[in-house]
């Protein structure tokens, strides 16, 4: 038999670690001494410690490499979990190689530009939401405000509750600029659900991979925002999925003060 501490030698796992091993139930010592609490190992474990470090090299957690010894007795049933961590692992990695293209193509455009963070572009996923909506061909994009008044007045005694998060957006769905006549819908997100009014459709949006920045003032910045945000789609290996949209997170509504909006530009986008 070996002493913990030969047996930390031989096996390459520290004493601490096989103390914790032990306090798992993942690797027992054959016996402790009742008298000094010695732990003592047999030489054949040094087999069972081989097969743990090679399953944590392999990525898994000391609960999975107990499940793994616990649960798994035949060759089967050892490769479908090996193949699920398989799968697990390369979805990390496809996670990580995102990161890295990421962090790349920014500190090239941080090279070339010097003023890329003035709007941070950020991928995220929207999820899916609940909205009281209103879509309708406006005189220009200037005059958004019409379907909002529609939306709060013909709502007004619905009570309604706001989502959580509560997202104001307007979407804009013609393929490109116009000058007049504007195809655009404005949208809240709310709790519950409603019946339709005259021009307010309630509906459930699906989720949504989009890429977007927040900036603060005026609206006279959405041309550069948009310049911004279209340049890191194509240096970052995405295209165009949909349409595009803003958030309002601080709005006309609730501010006067153009110098106090918060506003989030974003595009639907997907990897080409």
């Amino acid at each position: 038999m070996l002493k913990i501490g030969n047996f930390s030698k031989l096996s390459r796992i520290s004493i601490r670690m096989l103390r914790h091993y032990d306090e798992l139930g993942l690797l027992k010592p054959i016996t402790v001494d009742n008298f000094t609490g010695y732990r003592f190992y047999d030489e054949s474990q040094l087999l069972d410690a081989a097969r743990i470090q090679v399953l944590k090299s392999m990525g898994f957690s000391i609960s999975e490499i107990l499940l793994v010894i616990q649960k798994y007795t035949n060759s089967q049933e050892l490769e479908h979990f090996f193949l699920t961590k398989r799968k697990e692992i390369q979805r990390q990695q496809e996670q990580l190689d995102e990161k890295l293209c990421l962090l790349s193509s920014t500190i090239e455009w941080l090279r070339k530009d010097g003023n890329i963070m003035n709007y941070a572009v950020n991928l995220k996923t929207l999820p899916e939401r609940y909205v009281a909506s209103v879509r309708k061909i406006i005189p220009g994009y200037e005059h958004e405000g019409i379907l909002w008044g529609i939306l709060m007045s013909e709502t007004a005694s619905l009570n309604m509750k706001d989502g959580d998060p509560c997202y104001a957006s307007a979407i804009f769905h013609d393929s490109d600029f116009k000058e007049q006549d504007v195809d655009v819908e404005v949208q809240k997100t709310v709790l519950g659900k409603y019946t339709d009014t005259e021009n307010v459709k309630f509906k459930t949006e699906p989720e949504v991979q989009i890429a977007s920045t927040i900036f603060k003032g005026g609206y006279d910045q959405i041309s550069m925002v948009n310049q911004t945000v279209a340049k890191w789609i194509s240096g970052n290996g995405y295209e165009f999925d949909g349409l595009a949209f803003n958030i309002y997170h601080v709005s006309p509504h609730e501010t006067k003060n153009s110098d106090e909006f918060v506003t989030e530009v974003c595009y639907a986008v997907k990897r080409k």
